[in-house]
């Protein structure tokens, strides 16, 4: 009988907007493939009921409650996983959110919440967490979006966000290569997540409609690639930003 190896096993990641979508579906995948999850997010009854779904999965799965846009709860709270796990081996930085208006439209307040959880948190994460994988290397990936590759009406302060986590990419990876840290990005397309679950229904046909292969993404195909990028598949992989977009950008 052939032997499945987990491929997270022994591994310690820290995932970001775990409590529901995309993060969600990517520290269950990381715990059934055993890795050890710090679930972090400000939504702390969505983080109990992942910790509560993933109590049969090989790896453990444990909720942080985590403001990414607040310096001194980042730097507490991943030196308090450091202290429940001893290491720190992957960040998925994927905690985001939208205020969509128009150019002429959008208020200060709409552009820097966006800027302060998509960007700066981003950035907060990143540089707290990577002291602690200069020793033994890591594995960095990012939530872009094919939004911050094309733009989008009505999406300026996204797009903005989403375009300068591919330059903090593409920056990281050159920067943290001596440290054996990789750094790579994905580009989602229409995905299903609770972000879109209240959209009209013309405005989901219409993703369906733009997008060659003619429906919507899921948390799990994200979630497969954040596990391809962090795994050891993947160990000649750096500075790499994967659109996963069902061929919306062709």
């Amino acid at each position: 009988m052939e032997v499945y190896i987990l491929k997270l096993e022994g591994k310690v990641a820290i995932v970001t907007g775990a409590g529901r979508g995309i993060g969600k579906a990517t520290a269950l995948k990381f715990a059934a493939e055993g890795a050890n999850v710090a679930a972090c997010d400000v939504l702390d009854d969505d983080l109990n009921s992942l910790v509560e779904e993933s109590k049969n999965l090989p790896g453990t799965v444990k909720g942080y409650h985590l403001d990414v846009t607040n310096r001194e709860e980042v730097s507490s709270s991943v030196l308090k996983v450091k202290e429940d796990f001893g290491r720190i081996d992957i960040l998925i930085n994927n905690a985001g959110i939208t205020r969509d208006a128009l150019l002429v439209k959008m208020t200060e307040e709409q552009w820097d919440k966006v800027i302060d959880v998509n960007l700066k948190g981003v950035f907060n994460m990143t540089q707290s967490v990577m002291p602690h994988m200069k020793n033994e290397g890591g594995a960095i990936v990012s939530t872009s979006s094919v939004v911050g590759v094309f733009g989008n009406i009505g999406q300026t302060n996204y797009a903005a966000t989403k375009a300068g986590v591919i330059g903090m990419t593409k920056s990281w990876a050159k920067e943290l290569a001596r440290y054996k840290i990789r750094v790579n990005a994905v580009a989602p397309g229409f995905i299903r997540t609770p972000m879109t679950k209240d959209l009209p229904e013309k405005v989901i046909n219409y993703m369906i409609e733009k997008t060659p292969l003619k429906m919507l993404g899921e948390s799990e195909d994200i979630a497969n690639a954040f596990l391809f990028f962090v795994s050891d598949e993947a160990r000649y992989i750096t500075g790499q930003v994967l659109g996963i977009d069902g061929g919306l950008v062709i």
